[in-house]
This record gives C-alpha cells, sequence and structure tokens, in this order.
C-alpha cells in the first residue's frame, strides 16, 4: 500500500509543477484555461502534500526513519521548565 501511496505522491507532485506552470503561463485572455489549471494546480498540490504526509507517518511508525524529536511532557505539572525564547 505505501508503494501505491508513494506513486500518488510522484504523479500528484508531477500535475501540481505541471499544471502550475501552465497557470503561469497562460496567456491574459483565456482566464478560463488559467483558473482550470490553477484548480488541477491546487489539487496535486494537496493531494501530494497528503500522501507525503502519510509516507512520513508510516516511515516513522515502521522504523524507516527516525522519529521526529519531540519534548517529553513531565507528569508532575502542567507548567514549562528552563527558558523559553
Amino acid at each position: 500500500m505505501h508503494k501505491l501511496i508513494a506513486i500518488l505522491n510522484v504523479i500528484a507532485w508531477g500535475g501540481f509543477w505541471a499544471f502550475g506552470y501552465l497557470a503561469l503561463t497562460a496567456g491574459v485572455g483565456h482566464t478560463g484555461q488559467m483558473i482550470t489549471a490553477a484548480l488541477l494546480a491546487a489539487m496535486g498540490g494537496g493531494v501530494g502534500m497528503l500522501a507525503f504526509l502519510w509516507l512520513v507517518r508510516h516511515a516513522e511508525a515502521t522504523g524507516y526513519a527516525r522519529p521526529a524529536n519531540r519534548a517529553a511532557r513531565r507528569d508532575d505539572d502542567d507548567q514549562i521548565h528552563g527558558e523559553v525564547l
């Protein structure tokens, strides 16, 4: 399943870049073409981002990648200790 999501990720980001380029280079008189390409680019970017985040979560869960550094919460109280910037 993760290979299918990885393929979807590549295709979605490819669509984002291709349709984004078409949206940016569309002529001023072709508003419909510009809007259609921008909507398709936004959908490609959204699907690509969701697929990427799913792949990151899967990689952390299976041990392929190290989990992100997260601060451990202390059980004694809910206050923050130490220097806060």
